[in-house]
């Protein structure tokens, strides 16, 4: 089964993000998680010291060394803040290459209406649940 996992700091704004989604999701860290029984997309901010160290947060380091968790990585969406520059959503440049899955898309705080419409498009034609229409 197809789905989202996601990290969310205590600023909440990958959690409002992925709420906004109104997708099934599923919080890294959340007592009683269970883990993923099939392909995921992993939605990460960023932290770090604006250098890039410690981009990825411990959680989600610990949720990805566990091999299960890694195989089923599909991709990674990430999150961050533009006034960090290079160092933007760096998390998922890391995630992604470490991992060797795709990075599909970056955005900023919690995300615009632009955003979310993208990343909705973008997940639903990764799990094949496009709707197609012929004329």
């Amino acid at each position: 089964m197809a789905g989202v996992w996601y990290f969310s700091s205590r600023s909440g704004n990958t959690r409002r993000f992925v709420e906004a989604l109104g997708m099934p999701a599923h919080r890294i860290g959340r007592e009683g998680a269970d883990t993923p029984d099939g392909p995921y997309v992993l939605i990460c901010p960023t932290y770090g010291d604006g250098e890039g160290r410690g981009a990825v947060p411990k959680p989600v380091i610990q949720f990805l060394n566990d091999p299960q968790n890694r195989i089923r990585l599909a991709g990674v969406i990430g999150a961050g803040n533009r006034s960090f520059g290079s160092s933007f959503a760096q998390a998922a440049d890391v995630i992604a290459e470490k991992c060797k899955v795709p990075l599909l898309y970056k955005f900023e705080l919690a995300g615009t209406e632009t955003d979310l419409a993208r990343v909705d498009a973008g997940l639903k034609r990764l799990w094949g649940n496009e709707c197609l229409t012929t004329a």
